[in-house]
């Protein structure tokens, strides 16, 4: 693939980060058998990675805003572009020592995902796309699963958890999924999940309670893989709402159709 300057510069930005977070996890298990735990460590990891980020992208693109999940708004003289940033998405894994999680950036152009770079560094994959270009993992064009049929998708989703989410809905929709379908999944990193749908691996994905920097990046993969993105009322609201779901067309289709009910 032929990267552009505004490409390069976002993968170069999440490469450092990935670094950064890398070099910190190595420290996680050491730390999970200490009194106070690695909670704190993890927290800093988090707010550095962030850092570099925002440091790389300022001194790239001087006048862009940003929307950032440690650092909040930031705006800048450019009112049309934003950058959305999850320096640490599966922040529960990484504290916990398990190697799924990511580094999310997306470009917002007046309010709507227009590139976005997903990167995991423990397995090296990164995930690309751009507007018009297409999506890309480790320079290798990806597109969604083809299958048409529920009950042949692993479907994925993000799950409740305490103090987080309606646990009554949650056992509705389940209820109403489970036995459709040939398997559901739960990561806990909602941009990774997105990259997977982008990618084929997950035929699906489905999740409230979301915030911008969780699905930004995504939205724009999982679109240039040639799938489609909906809230879960079926519009384009997903920002906005909180939830979203994404797939190809018919298996996004039936599975909204089997959420919605519930």
């Amino acid at each position: 693939m032929i990267r552009t300057p505004l490409m390069t510069v976002m993968v170069q930005a999440v490469r450092k980060a990935g670094r950064s977070l890398i070099r910190d996890f190595g420290e996680v298990e050491n730390l999970q058998v200490s009194l106070k735990g690695p909670a704190n460590f993890v927290s800093n990891a988090d707010r550095k990675a962030e850092r570099i980020l925002q440091d790389e992208l300022t001194k790239a693109r001087p006048s862009y805003g940003f929307i950032m999940e440690e650092g909040g708004d930031v705006d800048g003289t450019d009112e049309s572009h934003r950058w959305i940033i999850d320096p640490l998405d599966g922040t529960t894994n990484f504290l916990h020592g398990i190697p799924l999680f990511c580094v999310s950036l997306a470009l917002a152009r007046d309010g709507v995902p227009v590139a976005g770079v997903i990167y995991n560094p423990v397995t090296d994959e990164l995930f690309v796309a751009e507007k018009g270009a297409g999506a890309f993992m480790n320079d290798r064009r990806i597109r969604v699963a083809a299958r048409r049929n529920l009950a042949d998708a692993v479907v994925c989703c993000g799950l409740p958890h305490m103090g987080r989410g309606d646990f009554a809905q949650f056992g509705r929709e389940y209820g109403a999924i489970a036995p459709k379908v040939a398997g559901l999944r739960r990561t806990g990193t909602a941009a990774l999940d997105l990259a997977w749908v982008a990618a084929g691996r997950f035929d699906a994905f489905w999740e409230r309670g979301l915030s911008p920097w969780d699905m930004a990046a995504g939205i724009v993969m999982v679109r240039e893989a040639g799938g489609y993105v909906s809230d879960l009322d079926g519009g384009d609201k997903m920002l906005a709402k909180g939830d979203i779901i994404v797939g190809n067309d018919t298996v996004r289709r039936d599975l909204l159709a089997l959420v919605s009910k519930a």
